[in-house]
């Protein structure tokens, strides 16, 4: 089971502006807790997402010394992702791709058609530059623009994306409105269709309805977790009102129970956590 810690999504929308230092200090405290990757910062515009405008200044600053976790930057467009590929700490690069042409073209500026070629053009870089790319299928299990959404859409976009050398799909519950079946459903079906690929789940959900969606995902294959510490974050271009992510205690809590050879420091994870309410409440 890997678990990926998400602090870009945790802090991309905050409206305080946290300091380059503050963020990699506490950064260079997750690398040290076992996370198999971190979800660290975003190469799009900074007009757009400026609390992670700082995302290159902060890999000068952080110490990788006895930390076997990768890292990976969010990206938008071919121009971040080249910016991405130019960093030799980046082992992932992440593209949301959305199967809703309302938050496709409110996220990344593009429809669907021009998304897709976007992810041809940056699954090149990527292979050029020896990184991995991460297809994120955003509003993978519904949204609340009235676009068509079932899950015959999402197998057909997971087989469509595969053909362009996508090897990492992560389905995306952007607004926390997944539910046991529909994921049972997904997972049961892409899964046993694709060996070849490595999928994972990506859960916006509230403090109440966290594990049956692990459970739904786990039972069905599933072994790629993101989580954020306290649940904090979400997608602040997806609505008005801020869906939490999946806490990494639940994820922590939820992978103990199966028994999951996890890597997690439990002192180096109590340290960051408690930075984490530091920078909160700054």
């Amino acid at each position: 089971m890997k678990i990926i810690e998400c602090p870009r999504d945790a802090w991309q929308g905050f409206h305080s502006f946290i300091p380059t230092d503050k963020k990699a200090a506490y950064l260079n405290q997750l690398l040290k807790v076992g996370f198999d990757t971190i979800d660290f910062g975003s190469f799009v515009s900074p007009k757009a997402m400026p609390q992670v405008s700082d995302t290159s200044q902060i890999l000068g600053k952080l110490d990788f010394s006895g930390s076997t976790t990768s890292l990976l930057a969010i990206v938008a467009n071919e121009r971040g992702a080249a910016e991405a590929c130019s960093f030799d700490q980046i082992r992932f690069l992440g593209y949301p791709f959305s199967i809703s042409e309302t938050f496709q073209l409110r996220n990344t500026n593009a429809t669907i058609r021009e998304s897709l070629d976007r992810v041809k053009r940056i699954s090149e870089l990527c292979l050029k530059s020896e990184k991995e790319l991460v297809i994120y299928i955003s509003m993978g299990f519904g949204n609340p623009y009235g676009d068509p959404w079932n899950s015959e859409i999402v197998v057909e976009w997971v087989e469509k994306l595969s053909g362009l050398g996508v090897r990492i799909v992560s389905l995306s519950d952007t607004i926390g409105v997944a539910n046991s079946e529909d994921i049972t459903s997904l997972f049961t079906t892409i899964i046993p269709r694709h060996p070849h690929l490595e999928f994972g789940a990506h859960f916006h959900s509230n403090p109440l309805n966290w594990k049956p969606k692990i459970e739904a995902a786990y039972q069905a294959g599933c072994r790629r977790f993101d989580g954020a510490i306290l649940g904090y974050g979400g997608c602040p271009m997806a609505q008005d009102e801020l869906v939490g992510n999946m806490a990494t205690e639940r994820l922590i809590e939820f992978g103990i129970e199966r028994n999951e050879c996890l890597t997690i420091d439990k002192e180096s994870f109590a340290i960051a956590r408690s930075m984490f309410m530091d920078l909160i409440n700054t």
